[in-house]
Order: C-alpha cells, then sequence, then structure tokens
C-alpha cells in the first residue's frame, strides 16, 4: 500500500465523508482520487465529493459526517444549531417522525458548497443569525453525535436560535414548550447573547418566554443593557397583546400568563 493510500486508510473511517481540497492539501490529487474511486478505495458522491465504501457498503455518509466534514476539512464556520443543538444535549422531548430535518448554523447559506445544499435525501434548516454576534469560544461546544465530534450551539445560543425562527422554522407553540425545559441556562451567558443581539423582536420574545416559563435565571437579567426598541411588533396573526414587551404572543400563552400575574 502506497504511503499515500495509507494515509487516506489511516485518517478516514468507513462511511466517512471525503472532500477534494483536503486531500489535495495532504498530496492528494484529483487525478489520484479518482484512481482510488476506480479501484474501490473511494466512492464518488459528486466532483471533488467522496466517502469511504466499507466492507459491505451499507455505510454511507450522514448528516453528522457532513458537518464534521465542514469543519475539519474545509473550516467552514458551521454548527449544529437550534432545535438540532437542544435535541441532541438531551434538552428536547421532541421526537421527529421521518427523516430527521438538521439545523445547521451559517452566515449564509449560499455560500455554502452547491453539494452540501444538494446532499441526497437530507433537509436542512438554515439558522443564520445575521442579527447576532457569534463568539465561538463563549457560544460553541464540542459534543460526539453520532460517533462525531461536532460543533453545537451552547443552550443559550440555541435557544436564542430558536426563538429567532419562530414564524419561519418553528411555532411560538414549540418554541414555549422548549422552553419549559430550559431551567438551567446561564443569566450571564443570556445576558451577553441578549447584548449582542440587534433582533428586537427575538430579544422580547426571548424574554418574554423565560418569564413566561417562570425560569430563575431570567430574574437577575438586566433588560436596561438589551436592545428592546419602541413601539409594537406583531408576531403572531390573531394573537393577544403582552403590554410587558409589547408583542403578539398566541392566546393560549396570553391566558396562562394574565393567570400567572393574577395568581
Amino acid at each position: 500500500m502506497s504511503s499515500k493510500l495509507n494515509w487516506l486508510v489511516t485518517h478516514t473511517s468507513p462511511g466517512s465523508l471525503v472532500l477534494q481540497p483536503w486531500l489535495t492539501e495532504h498530496g492528494i490529487s484529483y487525478s489520484l482520487a479518482q484512481k482510488y474511486a476506480t479501484n474501490g478505495w473511494l466512492n464518488k458522491l459528486a466532483s471533488g465529493v467522496y466517502y469511504r465504501p466499507d466492507a459491505d457498503g451499507r455505510r454511507l455518509p450522514d448528516w453528522a459526517d457532513v458537518l464534521y466534514a465542514l469543519d475539519k476539512q474545509l473550516n467552514l464556520p458551521v454548527h449544529l444549531a437550534g432545535l438540532s443543538s437542544l435535541t441532541h444535549q438531551g434538552l428536547s422531548h421532541y421526537l421527529q417522525l421521518g427523516k430527521e430535518q438538521v439545523w445547521v448554523g451559517v452566515k449564509n447559506k449560499q455560500s455554502m458548497p452547491k453539494w452540501f445544499r444538494e446532499f441526497p435525501n437530507q433537509n436542512w434548516l438554515y439558522s443564520s443569525n445575521h442579527k447576532l454576534e457569534i463568539i465561538p469560544k463563549k457560544d460553541l461546544r464540542v459534543i460526539t453525535v453520532k460517533g462525531k465530534e461536532l460543533r453545537v450551539s451552547c443552550p443559550e445560543l440555541a435557544a436564542y436560535e430558536v426563538v429567532d425562527a419562530i414564524g419561519k422554522l418553528i411555532s411560538f407553540e414549540h418554541a414555549a414548550e422548549l422552553f419549559q425545559g430550559l431551567v438551567n441556562l446561564s443569566p450571564r451567558k443570556v445576558q451577553s447573547l441578549l447584548e449582542r443581539s440587534s433582533s428586537i423582536q427575538a430579544n422580547r420574545v426571548f424574554l418574554f418566554l423565560s418569564h413566561y416559563q417562570g425560569h430563575q435565571w431570567a430574574q437577575p437579567l438586566d433588560e436596561s443593557k438589551i436592545e428592546l426598541g419602541s413601539g409594537k411588533r406583531q408576531v403572531v396573526e390573531k394573537g393577544r397583546f403582552d403590554e410587558r414587551y409589547q408583542i403578539t404572543v398566541p392566546e393560549i400563552l396570553s391566558v396562562k400568563q394574565e393567570e400567572a400575574n393574577n395568581g
């Protein structure tokens, strides 16, 4: 076995996604990669996109392999986000039926490789966080998902990503259910996130849900340092108006909030 082929076998595992820029960086040219594909050491998925076959050919790359390759091989700023991050950190009891929808945090989905956006049988949900400055060392962590070490949103950022996606990727009611289980968020991290956020609606809804669920970590938050803007915001149609945060919320949530205030 040649030294380059030995390197490939040593640095990948069956089912792993293998990208040409990474191969080229380590001395395996496009023509050599094509030769490996012809000889069965690699299987080709798209131009410059391969995977290591296993003995019986059953292990195919999945979404975790894709995110791992984007991070480790292309060094792209991508992470597991929102609902997916909460789910894989054991903070969501929501069970998806059928093909899993995967939330990914990206700066601009159009800058992602074409093969990624068209990856077979995969439904990506993009969390752009375009109104929040993410600080990787503070806001992201690494956990093992499906045998791969992936960068994921910390619970505080994942909660923000969920709130920011209300009306686009998730309903207000579902976000409220998720917030119910977020009893151990760090008030320091939440404060830092909301101070960096320029999304007035996301900030208001985040604070509303924090107090709606009665979380103790919401009590020390200094709202004077958080951009809340002025005027009313219609978050949902035909909802009821929350006076404190000047937003419309689903009728059922507003009723429960009033009962808590009066109780």
